[in-house]
């Protein structure tokens, strides 16, 4: 099994998947995306995987969201993921992907126990 975690160490739900990934007993690959932005097109990527609206994966209570007028009804989808691009403040975390064999399962892990049932043996669903 093969984990990566999407993680800010000065999140306390991204520190609380981390630590539940590694007393399940992996040692997660870590991305730290804010020193390490991942690029538009792995963020859409993202975004098709968890089959959630881009606006899904957005930060919308951090201040920039406003301050960017990505509030506005007339935002696009290109526009949110331009966005994130620019600024991985505004990415939603943890991000959680789980990689068993044939089956790979990626979480946005809000609240963070939902990383347990991803590392529960036989759950990849």
């Amino acid at each position: 099994m093969r984990v990566t975690i999407y993680h800010n160490p000065g999140c306390g739900t991204s520190r609380n998947a981390l630590a539940a990934i590694r007393a399940a007993g992996h040692e997660p690959q870590i991305v730290e995306y804010l020193t390490t932005p991942p690029t538009r097109d792995a963020i859409a990527a993202l975004v098709k995987s968890l089959n959630i609206p881009t606006r899904g994966l957005m930060r919308t209570k951090e201040p920039l969201f406003r301050e960017l007028g990505l509030d506005e009804k007339d935002v696009t989808e290109n526009d949110l993921l331009d966005a994130m691009a620019e600024n991985p403040i505004l990415i939603n975390r943890p991000i959680v992907v789980v990689e068993d064999g044939d089956n790979t399962v990626i979480r946005l892990c809000r609240p963070s126990e939902q990383v347990k049932a991803m590392l529960a043996p036989k759950s990849v669903q």
